[in-house]
């Protein structure tokens, strides 16, 4: 059964912790909602039952019917990989194999072991094989490849492929994008703006993107100049377009051109004057050779010395960006200052 959002709004007195909005999570479909970590509490609150919407509801499975992979999950230590998975399996009177559940989360070798001797990475495994045990329709995963190690998150990712399989829903809470890229097929952010979709692209190999984008540059040059209106960043397999007011900002450092958002930063392939290029319509500056900063995210200009000045960003970690003197002159006449 699918899992719907409608019109869902949470505020707390007078502050929005999301206004509403619409989502609908299909069978067979993982879904990731990147968010902040009051958005995600809120959210599992909610989905638990210990907290209702301000507005709105969510439609999914009997709440019996749904599993909770919580990113901080007390298990019992003191039982075996076996009996820990036995105990629920005869909690829940559950008809699937735990041989087999051990066998897809690769525990086969640690079942006799106590969970208290296992490593993190082999407990979150632990952790899997217990909600694949409840035999839920819908599964909610909290910051579910956390500290994980590239195996575990190897294993995370066939487990998800095997949900899809089965044709259950899947909702993963996160604060990364490069998590929500990796695991999900519908992507979105919510704040208290909004939501907000995220646009991705299957990269099917490296070669066959070269080719298109040396196409693409030939048909530009010989056709007409092309507006960009998003600019593309690769996470994983995966090519990942932002819309300019997302981004806060951008550096260049040893060659490689990294996008700043929300917190996280991205790898693009343009250069700096072809972003400077490109982005200059959406309100873009060049302050530095190394940056250019999204002017509607700058909250203050700071003077260090008469020579050295950096801007403040609007965000949550208040970032700082530098800007040289030269600069700082083409800044005040954009102002309108003196």
């Amino acid at each position: 059964m699918a899992m719907n959002f409608f019109q869902a709004e949470k505020h707390i007195h007078d502050t929005i912790v999301f206004p509403a909005f619409d989502l609908e999570i299909g069978s067979g479909e993982v879904a990731a909602i990147c968010s902040n970590v009051n958005v995600r509490e809120q959210l599992i609150d909610i989905l638990l039952g210990k907290s209702l919407l301000s507005n709105g509801v969510v439609q999914c499975a009997d709440k019996k019917k749904l599993a909770f992979f919580f990113l901080d999950e007390g298990l019992h230590e003191r039982l075996t990989v076996q009996e820990f998975l036995k105990y629920y399996h005869q909690l829940y009177q559950s008809k699937q194999s735990i041989e087999e559940t051990t066998r897809l989360v690769q525990l086969d070798a640690q079942k006799n072991k106590k969970i208290i001797d296992l490593t993190y990475s082999e407990k979150k495994r632990a952790q899997l094989a217990y909600i694949l045990i409840q035999n839920a329709e819908t599964y909610i995963m909290e910051e579910p490849d956390q500290n994980l190690d590239a195996e575990s998150k190897r294993i995370l990712i066939s487990v998800l492929n095997e949900l899809r399989k089965l044709q259950k829903t899947v909702l993963v809470l996160t604060s990364y994008l490069e998590t929500a890229v990796t695991v999900a097929d519908k992507i979105v952010r919510l704040d208290d703006k909004g939501l907000h979709e995220v646009q991705t692209e299957e990269e099917d190999s490296e070669e066959l993107q070269n080719e298109t984008l040396i196409e693409n540059e030939i048909e530009e040059k010989i056709v007409q100049p092309i507006r960009f209106e998003k600019i593309p960043t690769k996470v994983n397999e995966k090519i990942v377009l932002f819309d300019p007011p997302e981004i806060d900002y951008i550096e260049s450092t040893e060659g490689q051109t990294y996008l700043h958002i929300k917190g996280e930063n991205f790898p693009c392939s343009f250069t700096l004057n072809e972003l400077e290029e490109r982005l200059l319509p959406f309100g873009f500056f060049r302050c530095h050779r190394s940056y250019i900063v999204n002017l509607q995210k700058v909250r203050e200009v700071i003077t260090w010395t008469r020579n050295s000045y950096s801007l403040v960003l609007d965000d949550a970690e208040k970032s700082s960006v530098p800007l040289s003197k030269t600069k700082m002159a083409d800044l005040k006449g954009m102002l309108g200052l003196k």
